[in-house]
């Protein structure tokens, strides 16, 4: 019988099931075919190295990889034996590292056949470092999907270490195109590196879209790279006779139908998504347990995972029964009630119902309530005491969300004051009071900066996957956990649902997807994007005058000309995504019908995004302490 996975690639909808046909494909030894259970007695052995095997454990499972003939699947840098009546299947990074090892493997003719696959075009110079090989594959899978309309890039690839040497953690992208430490080679670099990512997703999807960016950040930079990667495969693709080419079938006549939108963002447009405390199932695992690859990790329990629940809580209630048998089945878990009932205590000890309720009324929030908030004694056993972590992010929170001016430097000093006697680290507050003063100075007018104030989303109904009115959700939730376990647990948080809102880069993907139900604002903003079409000649492009633009590059017409109705998207922030921001964006695609794939150049928790500002402060302080000592 066929894996679910077999079946869901045979009709790929989503990017998620897209790339589940693609890694299938490539495990049958990239066969032309139909996707359907390998013969019996059918062996191979995949080879992997780290970031491969991420890609793969989003969207298979040990049985799919069975169902397609794979018997044994090993680590390039281990140590591994002779198969030599065995063909074996890589599917790894193009590193020098990575290729010295396989022609090892090659010179020792370890396997019956070698067929090569690569997650990005191998360059040529790495190409001939190869001997001969059954078959060399550039595959366009440098992403992770771990859910239909969710995706990341892999991160930075480094080389292999000893086992006792700690792996150090490379930086995260935000931190490195917003440090004064980088160098204008290493973020030149990274560009490069996301738009390769990014270039992998979008061949995975099969259609060329239009891209629209903001002008003069990252955003621009990357869109610019992706334009000319999509011009280059589609003149490769006009030249070429190989299906397997990118875009193959977009010679067809079909090809400018209902073309997506790609809506590249830098993360500065909004830095609250990145820090508040979200209600969705996600958001809450995110915020509160450790989720990697679809696996979370439960506290007190070192080296165990169990997979995430399904994120939608009211589909979850109607599938609850059927799923349950199927859950335990595939993550070992043997009462699916454990993450719900971790969730609950996380709530009670920190009191996010009140943090997210104060959240939501931020636009109406003054010092004094929020101080007031913060002094607030929590005696009771219903209610937690706020960490110096969470207190630090709703500090952030309303200093991003208050107009300029609102707040003078004595209300400022007093927000740091009463941080400092919590025992929170400023220094993330630090960095974000110098970044929006210098924003303040060089954003036009209506430009979303990082206040992110978000604004009232119209027609939404009464079923949206947030959640109000938590006063005593917490002390209510576990004894609903106690008396009938997950299913009324999730009864009764349906019945908690908040002001629906905007955020900005629903916002802003609105305006662009949907002129006519946009705010005037919002457009206005949005007319200032730079617009690219991979598809038309550069000589009809005019350029804009783009800092980071190349001659004829640039927007096609300007303003309201450029104004057009999408049904599907990709919306793509440089610089992390967030499961609050993700929610909001589903939220938003649900009513409105539209199809909207969210990615980032990771996925960040927001304790993760608090440690990266963090360190930038640490960077500009270093920067500045070094600019008076050469003075």
């Amino acid at each position: 019988m066929a894996s679910a996975a077999l079946k869901q690639a045979t009709a790929p909808t989503t990017l998620q099931q897209a790339q589940t046909r693609a890694l299938l494909s490539l495990l049958n030894l990239n066969q032309a075919t139909e996707l359907v259970p390998s013969k019996p007695g059918t062996k191979n052995i995949l080879v992997l190295d780290q970031h491969t095997k991420d890609v793969l454990a989003t969207v298979l499972r040990v049985q799919d990889l069975r169902d397609v003939g794979v018997t044994l699947h090993v680590q390039l840098h281990s140590t591994r034996p002779a198969l030599p009546d065995v063909p074996a299947v890589y599917f790894v990074s193009g590193t020098m590292e990575n290729i010295k090892r396989i022609s090892d493997d090659l010179d020792k003719q370890l396997y019956e056949s070698f067929h090569l696959n690569f997650v990005e075009p191998l360059p040529r110079a790495l190409l001939e470092e190869l001997g001969l090989v059954s078959q060399v594959v550039d595959q366009y899978l440098s992403f992770i999907a771990p859910s239909p309309s969710l995706f990341s890039i892999l991160p930075h690839t480094h080389s292999p270490k000893s086992p006792t040497v700690p792996e150090t953690r490379p930086p995260s992208t935000y931190a490195l195109l917003n440090s004064p430490s980088s160098t204008e080679v290493q973020i030149e670099a990274e560009i490069e590196r996301i738009a390769a990512g990014l270039f992998s997703a979008i061949v995975t999807t099969g259609q060329v879209p239009f891209i629209r960016a903001p002008r003069g950040n990252a955003a621009e930079m990357v869109a610019q790279k992706v334009d000319t990667k999509l011009r280059d495969a589609l003149l490769s693709a006009r030249g070429s006779h190989s299906t397997s080419t990118p875009f193959s079938q977009e010679q067809s006549g079909l090809s400018n139908l209902q073309r997506p939108l790609l809506l590249i963002l830098d993360r500065n447009i909004d830095l609250t998504s990145m820090i508040s405390h979200g209600w969705t199932y996600q958001a809450l695992v995110s915020d509160c347990l450790e989720i990697h690859l679809n696996r979370v990790t439960v506290p007190g329990q070192p080296g165990s995972s169990k997979k995430a629940l399904p994120e939608e809580i009211d589909a979850e209630l109607n599938k609850y029964k059927q799923d349950a048998a199927e859950i335990t089945r595939s993550t070992g878990v043997s009462d699916v009630n454990d993450i719900a009932q971790i969730l609950l205590e996380q709530i009670k000890k920190r009191s996010l119902d009140e943090l997210f309720s104060v959240e939501e009324a931020m636009n109406k929030q003054t010092l004094q309530t929020i101080l007031e908030f913060l002094r607030a004694p929590r005696p009771d056993s219903a209610h937690g005491s706020l960490t110096p972590t969470d207190k630090l992010r709703l500090v952030i929170m309303f200093y991003l969300s208050a107009a300029d001016g609102a707040l003078s430097k004595e209300d400022t000093a007093e927000l740091e004051k009463e941080l400092q006697s919590a025992g929170a680290d400023i220094r993330a507050f630090e960095y974000v009071k110098r970044h929006k003063e210098i924003l303040r100075m060089t954003l036009a007018p209506g430009a979303s900066g990082l206040g992110g104030a978000s604004t009232p989303m119209q027609g939404v109904g009464s079923q949206g996957e947030l959640f109000k009115g938590l006063n005593a959700i917490s002390s209510r939730f576990t004894n609903r956990l106690a008396e009938g376990g997950l299913e009324n647990l999730i009864s009764g948080v349906k019945n908690f649902l908040p002001t629906n809102k905007s955020l900005p880069v629903t916002r802003l993907t609105e305006a662009l997807m949907d002129s006519s139900a946009a705010s005037n604002a919002s457009l206005q903003e949005t007319d200032e994007y730079i617009f690219l079409d991979p598809r038309a000649s550069k000589s009809s492009q005019m350029p804009h005058g783009s800092p980071y633009g190349t001659p004829g590059g640039g927007n096609v017409g300007s303003g309201r000309s450029r104004r057009m109705a999408y049904n599907e998207s990709v919306v793509f922030v440089v610089g992390g995504a967030g499961y609050v921001e993700y929610g909001n964006l589903e939220e938003w695609a649900k009513k409105t019908g539209k199809r909207v794939t969210y990615g980032g150049t990771e996925i960040v928790d927001p304790g993760g995004f608090i440690g990266i500002l963090e360190s930038l402060e640490k960077d500009v302080t270093y920067a500045c302490n070094t600019l008076k000592e050469w003075r």
